[in-house]
Protein backbone atom coordinates (compact mmCIF):
# COMPACT_ATOMS: atom_id res chain seq x y z
CA UNK A 1 0.00 0.00 0.00
CA UNK A 2 1.35 3.42 -0.95
CA UNK A 3 1.92 5.92 1.83
CA UNK A 4 1.24 9.64 1.74
CA UNK A 5 1.70 12.22 4.45
CA UNK A 6 -1.22 14.59 4.99
CA UNK A 7 0.43 17.71 6.43
CA UNK A 8 -2.20 18.57 9.03
CA UNK A 9 -2.75 18.36 12.77
CA UNK A 10 -6.49 18.94 12.29
CA UNK A 11 -8.20 15.71 13.37
CA UNK A 12 -11.45 16.62 11.56
CA UNK A 13 -9.68 17.17 8.24
CA UNK A 14 -7.66 13.99 8.73
CA UNK A 15 -10.78 11.89 9.33
CA UNK A 16 -12.50 13.35 6.26
CA UNK A 17 -9.54 12.67 4.00
CA UNK A 18 -8.87 9.17 5.37
CA UNK A 19 -12.52 8.26 4.71
CA UNK A 20 -12.03 9.22 1.07
CA UNK A 21 -8.47 8.00 0.34
CA UNK A 22 -8.08 4.83 2.39
CA UNK A 23 -7.63 1.91 1.76
CA UNK A 24 -6.05 2.83 -1.61
CA UNK A 25 -3.44 4.87 0.28
CA UNK A 26 -2.14 4.70 3.82
CA UNK A 27 -2.48 8.26 5.10
CA UNK A 28 0.20 9.29 7.56
CA UNK A 29 -0.61 12.24 9.79
CA UNK A 30 1.84 14.70 11.27
CA UNK A 31 1.10 13.11 14.65
CA UNK A 32 2.29 9.77 13.20
CA UNK A 33 5.57 11.56 12.42
CA UNK A 34 5.63 12.96 15.97
CA UNK A 35 5.40 16.49 14.52
CA UNK A 36 3.06 18.82 16.40
CA UNK A 37 4.43 22.27 15.52
CA UNK A 38 2.31 24.80 13.67
CA UNK A 39 3.53 25.49 10.16
CA UNK A 40 3.13 29.22 9.66
CA UNK A 41 0.63 30.14 6.98
CA UNK A 42 2.17 33.37 5.71
CA UNK A 43 0.99 33.27 2.08
CA UNK A 44 -1.81 35.54 0.91
CA UNK A 45 -3.60 32.82 -1.06
CA UNK A 46 -5.02 29.37 -0.29
CA UNK A 47 -2.73 27.94 -2.98
CA UNK A 48 0.31 29.57 -1.37
CA UNK A 49 -0.47 28.28 2.12
CA UNK A 50 -1.14 24.73 0.90
CA UNK A 51 2.21 24.71 -0.90
CA UNK A 52 4.06 26.22 2.09
CA UNK A 53 2.85 23.41 4.36
CA UNK A 54 3.50 20.62 1.86
CA UNK A 55 6.98 21.94 1.02
CA UNK A 56 7.91 22.29 4.69
CA UNK A 57 7.01 18.66 5.47
CA UNK A 58 8.54 17.34 2.25
CA UNK A 59 11.82 19.14 2.99
CA UNK A 60 11.86 18.06 6.66
CA UNK A 61 10.94 14.38 6.25
CA UNK A 62 11.67 13.62 2.58
CA UNK A 63 8.27 11.92 2.19
CA UNK A 64 5.65 12.41 -0.51
CA UNK A 65 2.98 14.55 1.03
CA UNK A 66 0.07 16.86 0.48
CA UNK A 67 -1.41 19.77 2.39
CA UNK A 68 -4.56 21.78 2.02
CA UNK A 69 -5.85 25.21 2.80
CA UNK A 70 -9.53 26.04 2.87
CA UNK A 71 -11.39 29.30 2.90
CA UNK A 72 -14.95 30.47 3.21
CA UNK A 73 -15.51 33.19 0.61
CA UNK A 74 -18.53 35.41 1.25
CA UNK A 75 -19.61 37.49 -1.73
CA UNK A 76 -21.01 40.46 0.22
CA UNK A 77 -17.77 40.64 2.23
CA UNK A 78 -15.60 40.92 -0.88
CA UNK A 79 -14.49 37.29 -0.64
CA UNK A 80 -13.61 37.44 3.06
CA UNK A 81 -12.68 35.68 5.23
CA UNK A 82 -10.94 33.69 2.46
CA UNK A 83 -7.32 32.88 3.26
CA UNK A 84 -7.85 34.29 6.78
CA UNK A 85 -10.80 31.97 7.57
CA UNK A 86 -9.17 30.17 10.50
CA UNK A 87 -8.17 33.38 12.28
CA UNK A 88 -10.85 35.78 11.00
CA UNK A 89 -11.87 36.88 14.50
CA UNK A 90 -8.35 36.73 15.93
CA UNK A 91 -5.32 34.56 16.57
CA UNK A 92 -7.25 32.41 19.07
CA UNK A 93 -8.72 30.64 15.98
CA UNK A 94 -12.10 29.91 17.57
CA UNK A 95 -14.80 28.73 15.17
CA UNK A 96 -17.61 30.25 17.25
CA UNK A 97 -15.92 33.68 17.17
CA UNK A 98 -15.27 33.42 13.43
CA UNK A 99 -18.89 32.50 12.69
CA UNK A 100 -20.16 35.27 14.95
CA UNK A 101 -18.04 37.83 13.08
CA UNK A 102 -19.33 36.69 9.67
CA UNK A 103 -22.95 36.75 10.86
CA UNK A 104 -22.52 40.22 12.41
CA UNK A 105 -20.96 41.65 9.24
CA UNK A 106 -23.79 40.17 7.14
CA UNK A 107 -26.61 41.57 9.32
CA UNK A 108 -27.21 44.66 7.15
CA UNK A 109 -26.73 42.78 3.87
CA UNK A 110 -29.29 40.89 1.77
CA UNK A 111 -26.75 38.97 -0.32
CA UNK A 112 -25.73 35.86 1.64
CA UNK A 113 -24.04 34.01 -1.24
CA UNK A 114 -20.84 32.23 -0.33
CA UNK A 115 -18.56 29.45 -1.42
CA UNK A 116 -16.17 27.10 0.31
CA UNK A 117 -12.91 26.49 -1.53
CA UNK A 118 -10.15 23.99 -0.80
CA UNK A 119 -6.78 23.88 -2.52
CA UNK A 120 -4.54 20.84 -2.13
CA UNK A 121 -0.83 20.96 -2.94
CA UNK A 122 0.77 17.56 -3.58
CA UNK A 123 4.50 16.95 -3.69
CA UNK A 124 5.19 13.48 -5.09
CA UNK A 125 8.52 12.28 -6.44
CA UNK A 126 9.75 15.88 -6.27
CA UNK A 127 6.92 17.17 -8.51
CA UNK A 128 4.31 19.67 -7.30
CA UNK A 129 0.72 19.80 -8.47
CA UNK A 130 -2.39 21.53 -7.11
CA UNK A 131 -6.06 20.55 -7.02
CA UNK A 132 -9.07 22.71 -6.21
CA UNK A 133 -12.55 21.93 -4.95
CA UNK A 134 -15.29 24.51 -4.62
CA UNK A 135 -18.91 24.41 -3.53
CA UNK A 136 -21.43 27.23 -3.71
CA UNK A 137 -24.03 28.01 -1.07
CA UNK A 138 -25.39 30.63 1.29
CA UNK A 139 -24.77 31.76 4.84
CA UNK A 140 -27.55 30.82 7.26
CA UNK A 141 -29.03 33.41 9.62
CA UNK A 142 -27.67 31.50 12.62
CA UNK A 143 -25.58 28.37 13.29
CA UNK A 144 -27.46 25.08 12.78
CA UNK A 145 -26.32 21.54 13.50
CA UNK A 146 -23.74 19.78 15.64
CA UNK A 147 -21.60 17.93 13.08
CA UNK A 148 -18.60 19.14 11.13
CA UNK A 149 -16.26 21.91 12.20
CA UNK A 150 -15.24 25.47 11.38
CA UNK A 151 -17.94 27.36 9.49
CA UNK A 152 -20.04 24.22 8.79
CA UNK A 153 -22.96 25.31 11.03
CA UNK A 154 -23.56 28.50 8.99
CA UNK A 155 -22.87 27.20 5.45
CA UNK A 156 -25.87 25.86 3.52
CA UNK A 157 -24.83 24.24 0.22
CA UNK A 158 -26.83 25.12 -2.91
CA UNK A 159 -29.90 22.86 -3.38
CA UNK A 160 -29.88 21.90 0.31
CA UNK A 161 -32.09 23.11 3.15
CA UNK A 162 -29.62 22.14 5.87
CA UNK A 163 -26.15 23.33 6.84
CA UNK A 164 -22.98 21.26 6.46
CA UNK A 165 -23.18 20.69 10.24
CA UNK A 166 -26.61 19.05 9.82
CA UNK A 167 -25.29 16.49 7.34
CA UNK A 168 -23.63 13.30 8.49
CA UNK A 169 -19.98 12.74 7.56
CA UNK A 170 -20.84 10.51 4.60
CA UNK A 171 -23.31 13.03 3.16
CA UNK A 172 -20.86 15.91 3.58
CA UNK A 173 -17.95 13.93 2.12
CA UNK A 174 -20.01 13.27 -0.99
CA UNK A 175 -20.37 16.97 -1.87
CA UNK A 176 -17.89 19.10 0.10
CA UNK A 177 -15.18 21.36 -1.28
CA UNK A 178 -12.54 19.19 0.38
CA UNK A 179 -14.09 16.02 -1.07
CA UNK A 180 -14.05 17.55 -4.56
CA UNK A 181 -10.38 18.52 -4.22
CA UNK A 182 -9.48 15.12 -2.74
CA UNK A 183 -11.33 13.38 -5.60
CA UNK A 184 -9.11 15.23 -8.09
CA UNK A 185 -6.08 14.19 -6.03
CA UNK A 186 -7.25 10.54 -6.11
CA UNK A 187 -7.78 10.61 -9.87
CA UNK A 188 -4.29 12.02 -10.34
CA UNK A 189 -2.73 9.42 -8.00
CA UNK A 190 -4.50 6.58 -9.82
CA UNK A 191 -3.16 7.80 -13.16
CA UNK A 192 0.40 8.12 -11.88
CA UNK A 193 0.75 4.88 -9.87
Amino acid sequence: MKKLVFATNNAHKLAEVKAILEPAYKIISLADLDFFDDIEETALTLEGNALLKAQFIYDKFGLDCFADDTGLEVEALGGEPGVFSARYAGEQRKSCDNMEKVLKLLEPKSNRSASFRTVIALIKDGQTISFEGKIEGTIAMQPRGESGFGYDPIFVPTDYLVSFAQLNAEEKNAISHRALAVQKLVEYLQKTK
